[in-house]
């Protein structure tokens, strides 16, 4: 009788996990299961291309039932309400789920309430954590050049997805150049970061250097260790400090475990992530792996306001195929996998170029230098990887990842 996996989420971990399992092992050894909220995976790396409105979601989207089926895996669109790990059972809204292995790759939730007045849809501010939200700040970007005012774009304390933040803000000054409505505009970087580049990691290599040359050249003011309190029609309140003068303010929040991860016994850390070893397997729940943002993960030392350490949808992919290798090598009784510490390759989009940085490994200390490169060349290939991804992912393929992003 095949071994009984069930995965729960459908975005990189989920995906990832699948195809390489799969890979591993034939519908013969294990019946896959992927259990996802969300029909359709979405390339959530491009999610600020879609609130800049250089792309819709239907072009960095598929629905997942296709390429699931042509690997013989089964599909449930449901959202999971619960984890029983004694029974070893996955509820849903209409069902239970029994599993043999699970791996939980459920991703987050956008921790919104940490700051008065994040919205969107219940405050004046704007986050471009979801697809949904990114549609919504879409609508806000269009405002703007309808009604120029001062912005705010950051991220607030505890957050560990840095990135996209200071994408927004490069690509935002460059819309306005365009649009030759950039003299109107005042944008201030905020970040929680002791300084710029931090990303949650210590820094990597000249990032630090790169990024403030960048943001001072295009005239955006920027604080580091600023510790966002509440966001306002009209400002942006800061700990400490004069609130920030803001018409369109765009935090990034700080992330948390989702509710059904949170909520079952036994399961999650006080913040709803998944503590597990360096296979990613859970620290006391049988047969239960741990991939991606759910993971918990220690932060890089102390800062004076939180940064937490960053999750990629690269390193995302590298725990997920470690994962999915122990797994097909605890079914077919070959012994464990090694393990390998988690690098990070990303590619940030400027607006007019992109920046690269390659960090091996991902916590310092580090025995290579990490690379830190721009140019226009750049965009160009973060471009072609989107593409390129989307195109093998959608066809059941799992694409190798050593560029990264």
């Amino acid at each position: 009788m095949a071994v009984r996996v069930v995965i729960a989420g459908g975005s990189f971990g989920g995906l990832t996990t699948t195809y390489e399992l799969r890979r591993h092992l034939g519908p013969d050894q294990a019946a896959i299961t992927v259990i996802s909220k969300d029909r359709r995976f979405t390339f959530v790396p491009s999610l600020p291309w879609v609130a800049m409105g250089r792309r819709r979601l239907e072009q960095i989207s598929f629905d997942l039932a296709e390429p699931l089926a042509a690997k013989h895996v089964g599909f449930v669109h449901e959202t999971i309400t619960g984890v029983d790990t004694e029974r070893k059972l996955v509820a849903t809204q209409r069902g239970e789920h029994p599993y043999d292995f699970l791996v939980i790759a459920t991703g987050h939730r956008s921790a919104n309430e940490a700051v008065e007045g994040l919205g969107p849809f219940d405050g004046p501010g704007h986050s471009p954590m979801s697809a949904p939200e990114a549609e919504e700040l879409r609508s806000a970007v269009q405002s703007l050049l309808e009604a120029p005012g001062p912005v705010v774009v950051g991220a607030a304390p505890g957050a560990s997805c840095i990135g996209p933040a200071y994408e927004l803000a490069f690509e935002l000054d460059h819309l306005l150049r365009r649009r030759k409505l950039r003299h109107q505009v005042p944008i201030t970087f905020l970040t929680p970061e002791p300084f710029l580049g931090h990303m949650g990691m210590g820094g990597a290599g000249k990032i630090r250097q790169l990024l403030e040359g960048e943001l001072e050249e295009r005239d955006i003011s920027y604080a580091t260790s600023a510790a966002v309190r509440k966001i306002t029609r009209e400002a942006v309140e800061v700990a400490g400090a004069s609130p920030v003068p803001s018409v369109l303010s765009i935090v990034i929040p700080p992330l948390a475990g989702v509710e059904a991860v949170a909520n079952s016994a036994g399961l999650a850390n006080p913040k709803g992530f998944l503590p597990v070893d360096a296979h990613y397997r859970h620290q006391m729940a049988g047969g239960v792996y741990g991939v991606g943002v759910a993971v918990a993960m220690a932060p890089v030392g102390d800062t004076p306001v939180p940064v937490n350490f960053p999750k990629t949808g690269h390193m995302t992919e590298q725990m997920a195929q470690i994962a999915a290798r122990d797994i097909a090598a605890r079914i077919a009784g070959h012994g464990e996998v090694t393990p390998a510490e988690l690098s990070a390759r990303c590619v940030l989009d400027m607006g007019d170029r992109g920046a690269y940085m390659s960090v091996n490994p991902v916590r310092p200390p580090r025995n290579t230098i990490p690379t830190v490169s721009e140019g226009r060349h750049w965009l160009l290939a973060k471009r072609v990887f989107e593409r390129t991804y989307l195109w093998h992912a959608r066809r059941g393929r799992r694409m190798p990842t050593t560029f990264g992003w």
